[in-house]
């Protein structure tokens, strides 16, 4: 019994190799600008999980119901397109929130005004 067991095993093994498809491995070069895309993309989910990691980011999702687990996987999903353009918009945001270009100069003249009066 042992025996035939043991020769039905073999015939069932030498079936399924021979079933699988035999397929000769192919390797590739791929050019400069592929692996420079490839860091560049890596370069940018970073530059989007360094900011997403900061305390006070931290903090503002937690605060609003959103798990940073949660955002750290949907930053590891997006596309390549998706993380560059993302990149780009942190490295263009304006720091100090959503200051109106009008505040600033209001500040500005009163400034200049308080030192040309009080001269």
């Amino acid at each position: 019994m042992k025996s035939t067991a043991f020769r039905m095993l073999c015939r069932v093994l030498v079936l399924a190799i021979f079933a699988l498809p035999l397929r000769p491995a192919t390797a590739g070069m791929i050019g400069a600008d592929e692996a420079l895309a490839a860091a560049a993309a890596q370069a940018d989910r970073a530059a989007i999980s360094s900011a997403l990691s900061r305390s006070d980011v931290t903090r503002q999702l937690q605060s609003q119901g959103i798990d940073p687990a949660d955002v750290q996987a949907r930053v590891a999903a997006m596309t390549d397109s998706e993380a560059r353009a993302l990149a780009g918009q942190i490295g263009t945001a304006p720091a100090g929130a959503d200051i109106s270009g009008w505040v600033v100069a209001l500040v500005l003249v009163v400034v200049l005004w308080a030192l040309y009066a009080y001269r």
